[in-house]
């Protein structure tokens, strides 16, 4: 892993220091858990366009990401991330990793760019949605980059949080963490209540266009 020089720490520092609160003019959202994820439909960097709904009798997940936060980078770079995705998709969840940067902002990606990320980094989520404008994330009220939501096959919102227990960019903190998501789609896949079902999501402040 490439060490972080004292102007990048400061800047993870600021990162993180904003994504634990909302700010002024921030949107709250609308999702809650155990009431009815809000439905929304998505342009995906394979050219579709998709919708919740369309994915009912499914567990979803939504993954806020932005290839250029240093606590993304920490999660694929380690390869937890995609092994959190493969884990999921054996067991027939649907991902869809959400990119919800503005034009301009750090992590914006076109279509090309996001399949070619996906590639280069072995990833596998089912879908790439493309939020430009924040709509989607807004609507979640996702605040971080990664920021983690489960939908069980009803459509309940099961999960929001963060992917893990520790919130730090230190890969090596990813194998003394506990991976709320894979446990909680592992309580779920077995018909018991998630254990924890709202934690603190950590990670950049997502890059909207306010």
């Amino acid at each position: 892993m490439r060490l972080l020089n004292r102007r990048t720490l400061l800047g993870v520092a600021v990162a993180a220091s904003a994504a634990f609160v909302t700010g002024p003019g921030q949107a709250a959202g609308t999702a809650k858990v155990d009431a009815p994820a809000p439905g929304f439909e998505g342009a995906t960097a394979s050219g579709r366009t998709i919708s919740l709904e369309a994915y009912r009798g499914k567990t979803v997940v939504l993954e806020w990401t932005n290839h250029e936060c240093p606590y993304v980078r920490k999660h694929y770079g380690a390869g937890n991330m995609q092994q959190t995705q493969r884990d999921a998709l054996a067991k027939g969840v649907v991902w869809l990793s959400v990119i919800s940067s503005a034009p301009g902002e750090e992590g914006y990606v076109e279509a090309a760019e996001a399949q070619e990320l996906m590639r280069q980094r072995d990833a596998k989520p089912t879908e790439v949605i493309l939020d430009p404008k924040g709509e989607i994330g807004k609507l979640y009220g996702a605040r971080t980059t990664p920021h983690m939501y489960i939908v069980d096959p009803d459509g309940v919102l099961k999960y929001m949080g963060g992917i893990d227990s520790i919130p730090s960019a230190r890969e090596s903190d990813i194998a003394k963490a506990t991976n709320y998501v894979t446990v909680a789609l592992n309580e779920m896949a077995a018909g018991k209540p998630v254990s924890n079902p709202v934690t603190r999501a950590y990670g950049c402040s997502v890059k909207y266009a306010w």
